[in-house]
């Protein structure tokens, strides 16, 4: 089974859901999203095998969440994911893909749902 992580190497929870995959002998394809952002396509893709909508994958306790005043702004689910894949630092993460499924990794524990 394929598995893949949406990290970020300097997220605590990020770093702890890599080691909880690892000292289970899986080796995940890491793609370090802040480097690698995923496209519209690929985001959409992770928001329905999540099963949620746009808005509940923003990392609302990011600065640059309330720089952009995302709270009080109304946006469609298209122009939230095309300001995810712009500023990925506001996808939440950890995000664990594997077999067809998708977990976030808060808390870690949460991505052997999927495994």
């Amino acid at each position: 089974m394929m598995i893949t992580i949406y990290h970020n190497p300097r997220c605590l929870k990020s770093r702890e859901t890599l080691k909880l995959l690892e000292a289970r002998g899986l080796k995940p394809v890491i793609v370090d999203y802040l480097k690698t952002p995923p496209t519209p396509a690929e985001l959409k893709s992770i928001l329905k095998t999540l099963g949620l909508k746009p808005e509940a994958l923003l990392r609302k306790s990011e600065p640059l969440y309330a720089e952009l005043g995302l709270k009080d702004r109304k946006l469609d689910d298209d122009a939230l994911i095309a300001l995810m894949v712009e500023n990925p630092i506001l996808i939440e993460r950890p995000i664990v893909v594997a077999g067809g499924k998708a977990a976030i990794g808060r808390p870690p524990e949460k991505i052997l749902e999927i495994l």
